[in-house]
């Protein structure tokens, strides 16, 4: 019986250890993207006028239904993590996401190739150099969310799972916040 009670609080201070570690990971996301948006922002108010005019390269529609496959994407994370999904429920829900988070790559990198072309001039280059990077960077937290996502929902306990989907959802806090001040401004 005490060995069992000792097995009970080792495994409690190990979930305590990962949800901290957790939100390590989440808020130092949150910065490193406050930062960049931060960055973002300085330079659309220090250089209004060729910010503006940039902003008309880029595809708000393309950029609104990727807003729409992410959140559904999250919403199929959270069925997963929903505290009754079952074993089969919580690895179809993590599948989904991650072939919705493919699909979110696959359309940001068409409404990239449409937009590469105008980086190249010398009044876009500050807006586009920015915004190349700071959507490049949620870009590539995307895909290695969504290849975890996978990787998760091949053993979907529910500790993995409520990990993976809590940070699949700072991706998509970080998309919702990232869009209006990119695309709508």
């Amino acid at each position: 019986m005490a060995e069992a009670s000792a097995v009970t609080g080792l495994e409690d201070e190990s979930e305590e250890a990962d949800a901290f570690l957790l939100w390590v990971l989440a808020f130092s996301e949150l910065i490193a993207f406050g930062i960049l948006l931060g960055a973002f922002l300085v330079m659309s108010v220090t250089h209004a006028e060729a910010f503006a005019v940039a902003r008309l390269h880029l595809n708000p529609g393309l950029a609104a239904a990727n807003t729409l496959i992410l959140l559904t994407s999250g919403w199929q994370a959270a069925l997963a993590a929903r505290a009754g999904a079952s074993l089969p429920e919580r690895r179809r829900g993590l599948i989904i996401a991650a072939l919705f988070g493919f699909a979110f790559a696959a359309v940001k990198i068409y409404e990239y190739a449409g937009e590469i072309r105008f980086a190249g001039e010398e009044t876009f280059q500050a807006f586009f150099e920015l915004y190349f990077l700071v959507t490049g960077f949620h870009l590539m937290h995307v895909v290695f969310g969504a290849l975890v996502l996978l990787l998760v929902a091949w053993r979907p306990s529910r500790s993995n799972t409520a990990l993976i989907t809590t940070l699949w959802h700072v991706i998509d806090i970080v998309w919702i916040v990232m869009f209006p001040l990119i695309y709508l401004s």
